[in-house]
Parts: structure tokens; sequence; C-alpha cells
């Protein structure tokens, strides 16, 4: 959520850097602005409405004592006037704060000064590419048919049990799923990241902290009775163990790490390339959280991105880097760059990882400070990234490193599955 003072003491420039996510209502800005002069000007009356009840308290505590009774209950009786007052007023200042939070979180925001203008994915800019394509065998396959032939996945299976969207993994795919957690939460613990197994599923003030709620899009699985929502990334507990605290300023970097399965309903996502493991509705993600101070933020996103990077090479993936345009962002990031890995049997880029720098939007919700060397309390800089979410992974894997032999294990995962080739 954008910080109100902000807007009111840079409006222009916050209206211009919303254009860049095309976002244009003007008018809800506006909106907002005249509430805030409606909650000063009745914090003014509030706060004069208290001092005079205050004062003229005593000076009926005076008159009673100096025997002007009949003075006494005059005034008395102008300060039950007062008091009502006073309550009307208050009761309109906490539903003008209510109002103005409503609209608040109706404003996405502000992306950083050099991201991308454009409306969609083709407005993306690939910033770095790597890795050779791979020339596949005549008679390669896509993944999912390489899940059935070797036994690896079961989709009939998992729709029977759940639905769509919900596959088992088996034998050596299964074996393979917890390879690739262990080695992504072993290279994260490695560059500094602290492991941390969080809850799946979190409470409202959870979900609203982080920015997953509202749920504009409807993708979060919700749990009515209960209150709770069923997690779509680890983002959500992780940031969240840090709600309504102060931290110090010497702390930060506080650097996370947490394997999670992943929930999301995955509305209006149709078409020709969500097939197999391409978009699951329940899936396993490792995700890094780094909570940073605002001076180095932008550092620390540098270091995220070559942390992912690195995991992929050791996969002996293709990848590429994309700095997302404003009409591909999200709704809470600053900045975002997503990592695409080359499919070869689908002839597709498929995203494996966004890593995003949400400066202080998710901060001010969360109510997340540091205080800083002149005792200042301020905001935070939120940062998270995939390292890795797993079916894309699983599915270049596949496809790019079979052979009419089998499926090649990357070096670097073999201690981890205990197998080099899937045959």
């Amino acid at each position: 959520m954008l910080v109100l003072s902000y807007i009111r003491d840079h409006k222009e420039e916050v209206i211009e850097r919303l254009s860049i996510k095309n976002f244009n209502n003007v008018a809800l800005i506006d909106e907002i602005l005249k509430l805030d002069d409606e909650r000063r000007a009745t914090q003014k009356q509030c706060d004069e409405t208290l001092a005079a009840l205050n004062n003229n308290a005593r000076v009926i505590g005076d008159l009673y004592k100096q025997g002007k009774a009949a003075e006494a209950n005059e005034l008395k009786a102008k300060n039950n006037e007062m008091k009502e007052l006073g309550k009307t007023l208050a009761d309109r200042l906490e539903a003008i704060k209510q109002e103005i939070q409503t609209k608040l979180v109706e404003i996405p925001n502000t992306p950083r000064i050099d991201v991308p203008r454009g409306t969609s994915a083709a407005d993306n800019v690939n910033v770095h590419q790597e890795g050779d394509m791979p020339q596949l065998y005549e008679g390669a396959k896509p993944h999912w048919e390489l899940l059935n032939q070797y036994g690896l996945a079961d989709f009939d299976l998992g729709n029977k049990v759940t639905g769509a969207g919900f596959p088992f993994y088996k034998g050596k795919g299964a074996k393979l799923q917890r390879a690739l957690i262990n080695f992504f939460l072993d290279e994260a613990s490695a560059s500094g990241y602290n492991e941390t197994q969080p809850p799946v599923v979190v409470n409202e003030a959870s979900a609203y902290a982080t920015g997953q709620l509202p749920d504009k899009e409807a993708q979060m699985y919700a749990v009515p009775l209960d209150g709770f929502y069923l997690i779509p990334t680890a983002e959500v507990p992780l940031t969240n163990m840090f709600r309504d605290t102060i931290v110090k300023e010497e702390q930060l970097p506080i650097k996370t790490v947490g394997y999670s399965n992943c929930f999301r309903r995955e509305a209006g996502s149709y078409g020709k390339n969500v097939r197999g493991l391409n978009r699951l509705h329940q899936f396993d993600k490792v995700e890094i959280v780094e909570i940073a101070n605002p001076v180095g933020s932008y550092d620390r996103l540098e270091a995220m991105k070559n942390h992912v990077a690195g995991l992929l090479r050791k996969l002996e993936l293709p990848f590429r880097i994309l700095h997302l345009c404003g009409g591909d962002m999200s709704f809470t990031s600053a900045t975002t760059y997503d990592f695409e890995v080359w499919s070869a049997a689908q002839q597709l880029w498929l995203e494996v990882s966004s890593v995003s720098n949400f400066e202080t939007f998710q901060a001010n919700r969360l109510k997340l400070r540091y205080k800083d060397k002149n005792g200042n309390i301020q905001l935070v800089h939120t940062l998270n990234g995939s390292a890795l979410a797993l079916p894309r992974i699983v599915a270049a894997l596949l496809e790019d490193h079979q052979t009419p032999e089998g499926i090649h294990i990357p070096k670097a995962l073999q201690k981890y599955t205990g197998f080099d080739i899937i045959s």
C-alpha cells in the first residue's frame, strides 16, 4: 500500500509512475486526498473538542469547590452536549479512515522509473540470455508424454482423487521432486538464507498484508469456515513472520528461504500452453525472501537474480531474464525480473521464477519497520523470488535432457536423486 503522505507530497510523480502500469485513475487519487483533507479537519475538531472537555472538567471541579454549584451544573450540561459532539466526530473520523484505507488498497505500487512501458508480455525486455538450445533427436517428446512413458506422474489419478491440475508424482518422478527441493534449499542455505518451513494456510490479515487480498483475480483458494487461505507462494507466510515488528538496522538484510506446496486457482488460464506441468493448481516451490534497508535494496535484488541464475546454470538449462513491463507486473511490485527456461520439445520459454522488489508497498501494510542509526523509525523494503518453482523446471529438464537412451540428470542434481538417468 502506498504511503498517503507520499501521495500528497508527490502527487504528480505518483500519477506519472502509475501510468507505467497503465493505471490512470487520477479521480481515485483526488478522492483519497480530499478524504484526507476531511480527516485532518475532523481530527483537528476532535482534538479541540477533547481539549475543551478536559479544560471544562477542571473548571467544573473548581466551581464546585467554590460553592458555585449552579454555574458548575450549567457548564456540566454544556459539557455533556460537547461529549455527544466529540463522539459524533470520533465516529466520523473512524469512518473516514476506513474509507481512505478501502480506496488506498485499490492503488497499485508505483513502478520504479526504469520499468519499461507496455501493456502485455510482448513488451517485456530481454536483458540477458545464456545457454545453448538443445538439439533434440528425431522422435523427441514433450514432457507430458515423457512423464507417462517413464511412469513419473499420473494426471488421471490426480483428476480422480482431486481434480485437474493436481497430479500424483511416482517413482523417480517423486524422487526428482524431492531432489530438486533439497538442492534448492541447500543452495539457498549456502548463500546465507535461513531455512524456514512455513504453514501452507494463512489468515486474512496475512493475505492482506502481502497484497494477495483483495483478491482481484480470484486466484486464492479460501477456507471460509475458518477464515483461512491456502498460500499461492511461501512469500506470504515468510514475509508475515515480520508483520507488526520493528527490526534493528544492523539486522538488515534478513534473508529467509522456505519450501512449501503452493495453491492457485489459475482462473482464466486456458489454451494450448497449459498442458502437462505447464500450469497446475498445486505445485512445489522454494521461495527466497529478504527484508532490506531501502538504501541497498536494489543491490540485494541483483544478488537474488544472481542466485537464481546460478541455480539454472547448475541445472544445465538455457535461460533468459526479462525485465517486466508495467502492464505485465504484479499489483504489488515496484520492479520484477522473470526467469524463463527453454522447453525444447514444446519450443517455448517457460517462466520458472519472478524476482521482485516491492520497496515499501508491502512493508506499509505489514507495519514492518526498522530503527535507523538516528533512532528514526522507517519502513523497510521487501523482496522475494522463486528459487525455484518446480513444475516447469521438471518439464524443461525432461525435454531438454532427453536422449534415445533416457533422460539424463544434471551432475549437480545426481547426489540428490541417487541416479544419473531415467530410463
